[in-house]
């Protein structure tokens, strides 16, 4: 009876505790959800002062747009148009939001400035309570920013940002598998090729950061499948054959290799798993090293298959004529070489320092 006549007497100290326990406790299912896709702690005040070249230009450029307001929009365009065709041109200046969002999560994460913290909050909270996903994965490949600004900031957000964060991964993530359940098997067309492997970047990316059982193992079923989909057992890929042209290998592997680092944080590893044809990424990846050494060159789009490709080459955009450039697979090799440390020598020659975000992120190399 004793507990009953306290609460009787205090029952609003009660409510208080028990809402202040409520809110503890959502907050360490929050802190729980979280991936934690970046290995890099918190810098001390030492660490700041002689930070990495890299490392200081990412923060310092967070730093000059620190009190920007986000450019949320209710949709985004880019697949299959030029600039200035339809929305192209706005939708690739408020796509600049995520990755800034990403960056001033990293900066945060760094040097601990609540500044950077609330423009995460910000910008976070404007995006997921207007976007409306259209699941056309090469319009919303860059969401991938989005969700990792959630995952390295979920703990310290306010409520109500955490909680539209969560929705709106949560959507993005069923829709895409929704999506791909309903097709016919085997799969074909963009369902195939490297669209699929912007879906299941997105789809791995938010299932890791909601922690949702379930999306994640459907995650790696769609993962393994698309492997061997879209890769032959000597590492070519469906991309290669439709667009002759090495930038889509590139764009191919790029979000499997992300796709697989989320995986590896748990301690699962994607990059030899072997799909039933007994295609793997590891030689994906592989096939293209020679390509990335300069040992091997080639020229591109010479037969593309996709009309979209001589459009795009009359219009004199870069990359779609001429010698494939190695220096395109840089970002590429260097997430690689955080899978595998055989690919570090690959991508310290096609650059000296990777991407300033991965500096940050994941600053060293596998083993």
């Amino acid at each position: 009876m004793a507990p009953q006549v306290r609460e009787r007497e205090n029952p609003s100290r009660i409510k208080a505790i028990r809402a202040l326990l409520y809110s503890l406790a959502i907050t360490a299912l929050a802190a729980h959800a979280a991936m934690n896709f970046c290995a890099a702690p918190a810098m001390q005040t030492s660490e700041r002062t002689n930070a990495d070249p890299g490392v200081r230009a990412l923060v310092k450029m967070v730093q000059s747009h620190v009190d920007d307001q986000p450019k949320a929009r209710a949709k985004l365009h880019t697949e299959g148009t030029l600039p200035h065709e339809g929305i192209y041109d706005e939708s690739v200046e408020a796509q600049k939001d995520l990755g800034l969002m990403r960056d001033a999560a990293l900066a945060w994460r760094a040097t601990g400035d609540e500044r950077y913290l609330r423009l995460v909050d910000r910008f976070l909270f404007a995006w997921t309570t207007t976007y409306q996903p259209n699941f056309n994965p090469i319009d919303e490949t860059n969401f991938e920013s989005l969700i990792l600004a959630y995952d390295l900031t979920a703990s310290a957000l306010p409520v109500k940002t955490r909680n539209a964060a969560n929705a709106f991964i949560s959507k993005l993530v069923t829709g895409y598998i929704d999506d791909m359940d309903k097709q016919p098997r085997p799969l074909t067309g963009t369902y195939r090729n490297n669209w699929q492997s912007h879906r299941v970047k997105l789809v791995a990316m938010g299932a890791f950061t909601i922690d949702d059982r379930k999306l994640i193992n459907a995650a790696q079923h769609l993962f393994v499948e698309h492997i061997g989909d879209n890769i032959a057992p000597d590492g070519t890929t469906i991309d290669f054959a439709e667009r002759d042209a090495l930038r889509y290998v590139t764009y191919d592997l790029q979000p499997l290799v992300t796709a697989a680092l989320t995986a590896r944080r748990h301690n699962r590893n994607w990059l030899p798993e072997r799909a039933q044809s007994g295609a793997t990424l590891a030689e994906a990846l592989n096939w293209l090293t020679p390509y990335a050494l300069g040992t091997r060159t080639h020229e591109e789009f010479v037969k593309s298959s996709v009309p979209f490709d001589a459009r795009r080459r009359k219009a004199g955009l870069p990359g779609f004529s001429g010698q494939w450039d190695p220096k395109n697979a840089a970002e590429l090799f260097h997430l690689a070489a955080r899978l595998d440390g055989r690919y570090a020598p690959v991508a310290l020659r096609l650059a000296p320092t990777p991407p300033a975000w991965l500096a940050v992120c994941l600053p060293l190399p596998a083993r």
